[in-house]
């Protein structure tokens, strides 16, 4: 893959300690900048942003993606296959709940891909994804 510039997202969480041990510990995002009413991690070069703003969240809407719920409101990266892997066992071992297990969807397809859904401690859905060959990560 290319060389990417990083991106940025912020989104409302209803608790900054929680946020921090899901990013922070759980998913190992060391942590930026902060104040008392948000904080930023390192989500793999990315920067986002959790903001206290506990009116702000909500659950997402779902669409049927093959066969699956989706959240339609998720943010979450592309791994490398053993990467997602390990961050799999990791989260069934921590005890995760996840929206969708890890599988593989599409399978036979060109967008054939591993997959995970969850919610952080706030409610927010982040999906894991992994290509066998990440060339594919756009193919039609």
């Amino acid at each position: 893959m290319n060389d990417l510039a990083p991106f940025h997202l912020a989104f409302p969480v209803t608790s900054l300690a929680s946020a921090r041990a899901f990013y922070g510990e759980l998913l190992g995002c060391p942590e930026g900048r902060s104040s008392e009413d948000w904080v930023d991690f390192d989500f793999r070069g990315h920067q986002i942003v959790a903001h206290l703003a506990p009116e702000e969240v909500r659950a997402a809407a779902a669409h049927d993606v093959d066969g699956d719920a989706v959240p339609v409101r998720h943010f979450g990266l592309v791994l490398p296959m053993d990467e997602w892997q390990a961050l799999a066992d990791r989260l069934r071992a921590a005890g995760v709940r996840f929206v969708i297990e890890p599988h593989v969807r599409f399978v036979g397809q060109p967008g054939e891909q591993a997959t995970m859904f969850l919610l952080d401690p706030c409610g927010n859905a982040l999906e894991f994804k992994a290509f066998a060959d990440p060339s594919r990560l756009f193919a039609k």
